[in-house]
């Protein structure tokens, strides 16, 4: 996979997944939107822990630096 997003993308993303996951152990979120935002906090990680994210190779996106 290509990779196309950059390092401020992959902090931002991490601290929403956290953000999530401390409410949602703290029972702040709870049932259903619970483990669905758990869930997508998940994702937001391996995203960024790949580098690459689908919706923005769909969209043509990239905030990853360019090589030269």
């Amino acid at each position: 996979m290509k990779k196309n997003m950059g390092s401020s993308d992959k902090i931002i993303r991490i601290i929403i997944a956290a953000v999530i996951a401390i409410l949602y152990f703290t029972n702040v979120i709870t049932g259903v939107l619970g483990i669905v935002l758990l869930i997508f906090a998940a994702v937001l990680v391996l995203t960024s822990l790949i580098g690459s994210c689908t919706l923005y190779s769909i969209l043509g996106i990239s905030t990853a630096k360019k090589e030269s």
